[in-house]
């Protein structure tokens, strides 16, 4: 709604022209056309940004397919969730180590030189993928094939970084950015397992794959020509000390550790309860709610205007989401299906602003010059808390005696981890501060 609404011309003559973040002039929209935006009507009013937005969407929306696509793939043709999982967490894994490395490659060269061509690797890997599990190849040849999805590009870090170019000057509307941002990638993940779902029961095991790699590859080329939004190069004098970069993050990298095996977890563990049950399509709708939950509650989080040090709020998020994480486990002890898509809803609401806050303290204490590279560390260490928290709640949904519904001990205990890495990191930030 808000991307139609902001998509919408605005004239207005008579109106007196204000600055925008790029310092150029443009007309300020009448006053109920305003509040009707609010502060998401501000940021899509500067010139480029509903066009890139509109691409990294379509390049976007993928990324909550690939994982649902190829647990249901794996698992249909060869029976076991604990290869599915454990081919997910491979593949998550590889992109974890990858990562880093292309998003220096963006730095280095700029989005668009580097994008296209590790889109178009990480296309033949998803092909390869689904081939290899049509043809009944044997199983290491599954565990290659999803490796090499690893150049895929951080798409979400490359729109937060045209975001922080464009907003340089505006601290919040750069908040609001980076809350719309997580949204978008809620809605992706929202409607990513619905479709993944439905293509691989209602069409063939493969055709989630073969259509998320379309969407990645088309997505992908229509963002990068979008040029005049793109950050410019960073200089080589700016580039140097990775490692310093990594230890200066490295509290912060952990609890996105943790988050992330919440994540992982709640997506494979969620698949083998509707399975148990009978429901297996009805995987997609329930990963769907706790995504639209976090969606909410991201675009609630962005039109609020943040109050206090951005540690403490973060240390609250994680705090709301490991009480709320909970919520699926003991619904699932129940055995109840609507008490469960109750609590990944309300599960979700505490993941969208944990990701908005931790974002936006990546941004602070990462030079301009290198916000590419500190931002995919961030979603480096969530993929490689996905990965491990995949194989983990793989794992338990194949050999937990309780069944399934123990299962959900995952996400919670991670949840609770993310809590300890947060607090542990804030005390010795503080501890430094007085010394």
């Amino acid at each position: 709604m808000i991307l139609f609404l902001a998509s919408r011309p605005v004239t207005a003559p008579s109106a007196p022209s204000v600055p925008t973040a790029r310092g150029t002039r443009r007309r300020r929209p009448p006053a109920p056309l305003r509040r009707a935006l609010g502060p998401y009507g501000r940021i899509f009013a500067v010139p480029g940004a509903r066009a890139f937005t509109a691409a990294n969407l379509l390049a976007r929306l993928p990324m909550g397919m690939f994982s649902v696509s190829a647990i249901l793939m794996i698992a249909g043709s060869r029976g076991s969730y604990a290869l599915a999982g454990a081919v997910t967490a491979t593949g998550l894994a590889a992109t974890a180590v990858a990562g880093p490395w292309t998003a220096r490659l963006v730095d280095r060269y700029g989005q668009a030189r580097v994008a296209v061509p590790a889109t178009a690797l990480a296309v033949l890997g998803s092909l390869a993928l689904a081939l290899c599990v049509h043809l009944g190849a044997p199983s290491w040849t599954l565990f290659a094939a999803y490796a090499c999805t690893a150049t895929t590009p951080n798409t979400g870090g490359m729109a937060r970084a045209r975001w922080a170019h464009l907003l340089r000057d505006d601290p919040r509307a750069l908040h609001t950015a980076n809350s719309f941002e997580q949204a978008a990638d809620e809605v992706c993940f929202m409607l990513g397992p619905v479709l993944a779902a439905f293509l691989c029961t209602g069409l063939f095991p493969e055709a989630g794959t073969l259509t998320g790699a379309v969407l990645l590859l088309t997505g992908v080329l229509l963002f990068a020509a979008q040029r005049r939004t793109e950050p410019p190069v960073a200089p080589a004098s700016a580039r140097h000390g990775a490692g310093r970069l990594v230890t200066s993050l490295l509290p912060l990298l952990l609890t996105f550790l943790a988050t992330g095996a919440v994540f992982g977890s709640l997506e494979v563990v969620t698949i083998g309860f509707t399975d148990a049950h009978g429901q297996r399509t009805a995987a997609g709708a329930l990963l769907a709610l706790q995504a639209a939950g976090s969606c909410a509650a991201g675009l609630l989080y962005g039109v609020l205007r943040p109050a206090g040090p951005a540690g403490r709020r973060f240390l609250k998020c994680v705090a709301a989401m490991a009480v709320l994480m909970w919520l699926p486990l003991a619904a699932a002890g129940a055995g109840g299906g609507v008490l469960l898509a109750a609590a990944l809803l309300s599960a979700g609401m505490a993941t969208a602003p944990t990701m908005v806050t931790g974002m936006g303290l990546i941004q602070s204490r990462v030079p301009a010059a290198r916000l590419n590279e500190g931002m995919t560390l961030a979603v480096t260490a969530l993929l490689t808390g996905i990965a491990a928290g995949s194989a983990t709640g793989g794992w338990a949904v194949q050999h937990l005696p309780e069944g399934t519904a123990a299962g959900y001990a995952v996400p919670a205990c991670a949840a609770a981890l993310a809590l300890a890495a947060a607090a542990t990191a804030r005390a010795v930030r503080a501890a430094r501060r007085r010394t």
